[in-house]
């Protein structure tokens, strides 16, 4: 395996990404990759501060010559989702990422790699540092949180920063500049259960090795959700009154579900039974998704189990997840192939008395985001549970006359032969919320090619980088007058 990622062109990049991997940098635990970037930047000379948000926020003067140029700020996030195979004993908290290099693409040994975001950040670190790279007035925005919440771009104060153009390399399509988002809402539902002594056989349900998947980049592809498929077996299954002891699928409100597992209790004189219903439900599934989840995998497993939920309670849960939307609701009347409105039904707890469903639901018309969530207010009334809507955030309307636009649609066309795509992304991107604090400033989104970002399929392009990076310096260059 060849982990010497650091030796790839661009080196100025790639030597910063594998120092980012070198460290635990999860959302919600980034004090050691802060730690990097402040102490990166003092060595080089410059004096970053942390706001209160836990941005990091450092300012680079113009090379000699670009002084009339108008300010740029390079943005990009610290932190990384946190998705492992189940059979990784990787510690997110304590360890680093192993990247190496697949022939085209660098990819993580069973992890996500972290090149959402961790390439932006890295090319950030390489204008900053260097010497030979022309440019006007440079800040760097290194923000937190971005994948749980996007506190730092929450947080940011208007009036801190100087620059009148943001540069967030935070998509992923090398050719293509992305100049708009869908905003996005939380949906937190939640219901207590009683339990029940039952007596019968135990088995443990494993639905694993979906492809999973960004909720909003991947949410058009057809990839099953763990979770939903898990409920469409325990519906099935009441007909031969078995009995929900546990459950608890999904990990992350923003990836799609990979895996589901549940604890059942069987009639001893309905187990052969079961096992039949549990091989023919595999068999259907896995013919149904055949095309996008070529890796599907059913297990039935005997253990140990003596209560279950309390039957009123086993129908309310699996009747709220199989009546929650999930998937693509509307696509994009203003740009085709592109998702308007989607939610993920993205994790299902039943642990200590309570049920918890979280849902990620996205949209680049406010008003259709309002709707779908009101939709499941409506569902969580019918079935007496609990829901509140929080973290909601707006999308980023796109703007066609930009004149970075205009700028880096030309560098590109002169120095690759053809015009890059236009497009904006069913994602959250924290161009909505940082525009919506510094309403003049022109945006723009681009990046490298990366597939399947939050799965530990996540991969990135080794060529598309350095195209990438070349895009970077040659756009600094070109930036427009004040």
């Amino acid at each position: 395996m060849n982990t010497t990622i650091e030796t790839l062109n661009p080196t100025a990049v790639w030597k910063n990404f594998k120092l980012i991997c070198s460290v635990p940098h999860p959302s919600r635990h980034e004090e050691k990759i802060r730690e990097l970037i402040v102490n990166f930047c003092k060595n080089i000379g410059l004096n970053p501060i942390v706001d209160s948000a836990n941005n990091v926020i450092v300012s680079k003067p113009a090379t000699p010559g670009m002084e009339n140029r108008k300010g740029v700020i390079l943005q990009a996030h610290l932190d990384m989702v946190p998705q492992a195979n189940s059979d990784s004993k990787h510690n997110f908290e304590t360890d680093p990422i192993t990247a190496y290099v697949d022939g085209e693409w660098v990819r993580a040994q069973g992890t996500t790699l972290g090149a959402d975001n961790g390439i932006g950040a890295a090319a950030a670190m390489a204008v900053l540092e260097s010497k030979d790279i022309a440019h006007g007035p440079i800040e760097v925005l290194f923000t937190a949180t971005e994948e749980t919440g996007m506190d730092g771009a929450n947080g940011l104060k208007s009036g801190v920063l100087k620059g009148d153009i943001l540069m967030n390399m935070d998509s992923e399509d090398e050719g293509e500049l992305y100049v708009g988002c869908a905003g996005g809402l939380d949906a937190n539902i939640s219901f207590s259960y009683h339990t029940e002594p039952v007596s019968g056989k135990a088995f443990q349900l494993a639905i694993t090795g979906f492809k999973g998947g960004h909720s909003g980049m991947d949410i058009a592809l057809g990839r099953a959700n763990a979770n939903k498929v898990m409920f469409r077996l325990l519906q099935s299954l009441e007909s031969l009154d078995v009995r929900l002891s546990a459950v608890n699928g999904g990990s992350l409100r923003n990836a799609i579900p990979r895996e589901a597992f549940a604890t059942v209790i069987v009639p001893d004189n309905k187990v052969n039974e079961f096992k039949t219903m549990c091989d023919s439900f595999a068999k259907i599934v896995t013919f149904e998704f055949a095309a996008t989840e070529p890796t599907s995998k059913f297990e039935v497993n005997e253990t140990s189990a003596t209560t279950a939920l309390t039957l009123v309670d086993q129908k309310k849960l699996v009747d709220i997840i199989r009546a929650l939307p999930n998937g693509v609701m509307r696509m994009s009347d203003a740009m085709q192939g592109l998702v308007e409105t989607s939610t993920n039904l993205a994790i299902v707890k039943a642990e200590n008395g309570e049920v918890k469903i979280s849902c990620l639901l996205r949209s680049s018309v406010d008003s259709a985001k309002d709707s779908l969530g009101g939709m499941m207010v409506a569902i969580c009334r019918l079935a007496s549970a609990t829901i509140t809507l929080t973290g909601g955030y707006p999308g980023w309307k796109p703007n066609m006359n930009s004149p970075i636009l205009k700028t880096m649609q030309s560098v590109y066309l002169d120095n690759w032969g053809k015009t890059p795509e236009i497009k904006a992304v069913h994602a959250g991107l924290e161009c909505g919320i940082l525009g919506a604090k510094y309403p003049h400033w022109d945006m723009i989104s681009f990046g490298p090619t990366i597939r399947s970002p939050h799965s530990p399929d996540e991969r990135v392009n080794i060529e598309s980088i350095t195209k990438f990076w070349e895009f970077l310096q040659l756009t600094l260059l070109a930036v427009p007058t004040k």
